[in-house]
């Protein structure tokens, strides 16, 4: 795996090493000891699998509080996403800052989100699919989230909404 550092502490792009033959490739997409060597979390815990049917659906912007916090490892799996990280952590020098990659099936890059960043996702393709993986089970009294829109985090998206939960409409503004 190529670990590449991005503007925000913590948060990295993740691409494959691929070995390729006339078959196609094949590469690891997840390795304890490869995330180990990079000092990123190696737990985990929960596999998840979202489906968003339309382009421009958008979800989040989510994160768990203490001591639930979770490191997401996020892959597109079909079509298209802008996957965001929003920095939470009031003591980081990017706090309030966000970082968004394009995660597609073709380029078979992941997002690592570290514990006190907020995640957040635009489907740029109809029949998007990511999976994720989390270092923490899902705790329904320890989830919140941010308002999309939100100024503090000022988050261009690059499509209009066309779909989106009522709470995540809803969520708060940031106000640290």
């Amino acid at each position: 795996m190529v670990v590449t550092e991005t503007p925000i502490k913590g948060v990295y792009i993740i691409e494959l090493n691929k070995i390729t033959d006339n078959r196609g490739f094949f590469a690891r997409s997840w390795c304890i000891k490869e995330f180990e060597a990079h000092h990123l979390n190696s737990q985990v815990v929960q596999n998840n699998v979202v489906f968003s049917l339309h382009k421009g659906t958008l979800r989040g912007i989510h994160y768990q509080h203490d001591p639930c916090a979770e490191v997401k490892t996020v892959r597109c799996s079909r079509g298209a996403i802008l996957d965001i990280a929003v920095d939470l952590r009031p003591e980081s020098p990017t706090h309030k800052q966000w970082f968004g990659v394009e995660l597609t099936a073709e380029n078979h890059q992941m997002l690592y989100v570290p514990a006190g960043c907020g995640h957040a996702y635009q489907s740029l393709t109809d029949n998007a699919e990511i999976t994720y993986q989390t270092s923490e089970f899902y705790t329904p009294t320890m989830a919140s989230g941010f308002r999309y829109d939100d100024p503090a985090f000022a988050i261009s998206w690059p499509l209009p909404i066309s779909c989106i939960s009522d709470q995540d409409r809803t969520w708060p503004d940031y106000l640290k």
